[in-house]
């Protein structure tokens, strides 16, 4: 009885793993170039992760993180539309206080909103209106067009606003919830810390979010970056990116007067340390092909790519040693490595990216 008591244990704390992510609002006065960012590292059991734009019969278009098994992209796990307005989730583990079995409805909740809302304010108003119970219970973050910014603790049958004043991390917890229950506190440590030089100075971008933070294997509980780690096999436990990691996705806003057709999603598809950024836009023809699945496959080139190196960071052959990854693979002492190639391709992306940006809107 009690090895199966375990082992129902260990299935459960599984399952949880499977639906957690590490998330960030960043206002427009603590960004570099004064554009607010809203970002999730996606944590999931399904690793295969597209890019689509939605036109919708009716409402806004909007270009989505879908799964790649969801054909008809039902279900955005995070997006921006037309007009500026953006969304994202993470699960929460402390909210819950019902009986509804119904739920992991976040994903229809985010498209709904991407179709009807172009404000905070609209997602407010359609968490109220929708019908309860939402089967839902998240911490949704969303940005818009005008200076909003705000997450919204949410269960079945209410939630609990917070706007954003300057920066606010969120992993899987609510403040909201029962104090000292859910999961994510060494990850949400991880990002402050990781954040904090940034804050200070008043310079996060979106390459910090992708390439600091979702490349990154500091440790907060033990105080360490194992990047640095003489071992060549480090436990997969409590970092930022894990092996369950699908995506690194910032929604870089605009503010009040700028055009909502420059916000920019900036996308890193497959286990982020293994992935490269592809920026994409709400216009037609403005998701690039490397993300959008693939007409034989259904996948996304870009995630496959990534989710090829993974497996040499997944690699010993030995059994049972699923949850140790080869850090020397991602990071050698010699400045090589996975995910130092992939980091230089980013940033080559990333100064193409502003380039087109800024010679289209002028700025």
């Amino acid at each position: 009885m009690s090895k199966r008591i375990i082992f129902l244990a260990c299935a459960i704390v599984a399952t949880v793993a499977a639906w957690a992510c590490t998330s960030a609002i960043v206002t427009a006065k603590m960004t570099a170039n004064g554009r607010p960012l809203l970002w999730k590292h996606r944590d999931t059991s399904d690793l295969n992760n597209v890019v689509e734009r939605i036109t919708p019969d009716a409402g806004f278009a909007y270009i989505g993180l879908f799964n790649a098994s969801d054909s008809l992209r039902l279900e955005a796990w995070m997006g921006c539309n037309t007009e500026g307005f953006a969304i994202m989730n993470t699960a929460s583990y402390n909210l819950k206080a019902d009986t509804v079995k119904q739920m992991d409805r976040e994903g229809l909740v985010m498209s709904e909103a991407l179709r009807l809302c172009s404000t905070v304010d609209d997602f407010e108003q359609l968490l109220l209106t929708m019908p309860k119970p939402l089967g839902v219970e998240a911490n949704f973050g969303v940005i818009d067009a005008h200076g909003g910014a705000a997450y919204f603790e949410t269960c079945n049958y209410s939630y609990k606003r917070f706007d954003v004043d300057s920066i606010t991390v969120r992993t899987n917890h609510s403040k909201s919830g029962r104090k000292d229950e859910g999961y994510g506190y060494v990850r949400e440590a991880n990002a402050q810390h990781l954040l904090r030089p940034y804050v200070e100075s008043r310079s996060v971008t979106p390459e910090v979010l992708t390439e600091r933070l979702s490349r990154s294997f500091y440790h907060s509980l033990v105080g360490k970056d194992f990047a640095a780690d003489t071992a060549t096999y480090v436990v997969d436990r409590d970092f930022i990116p894990r092996r369950i990691s699908s995506a690194s996705v910032v929604v870089e806003g605009v503010n009040a007067g700028e055009n909502p057709a420059a916000t920019t999603m900036w996308t890193v598809l497959g286990y982020p340390p293994c992935g490269v950024v592809v920026p994409a836009w709400t216009w037609e023809g403005g998701v690039p092909d490397e993300l959008r699945a693939d007409d034989a496959t259904g996948h996304s080139p870009a995630c496959d790519r990534a989710n090829e190196l993974k497996r040499r960071v997944f690699d010993n052959p030995l059994p049972d040693t699923g949850d140790y990854l080869n850090i020397k693979a991602l990071y050698d002492t010699d400045g090589s490595g996975i995910a130092v190639d992939c980091h230089q391709q980013s940033v080559e992306n990333y100064l193409r990216g502003y380039e087109f940006i800024n010679k289209k809107f002028g700025k």
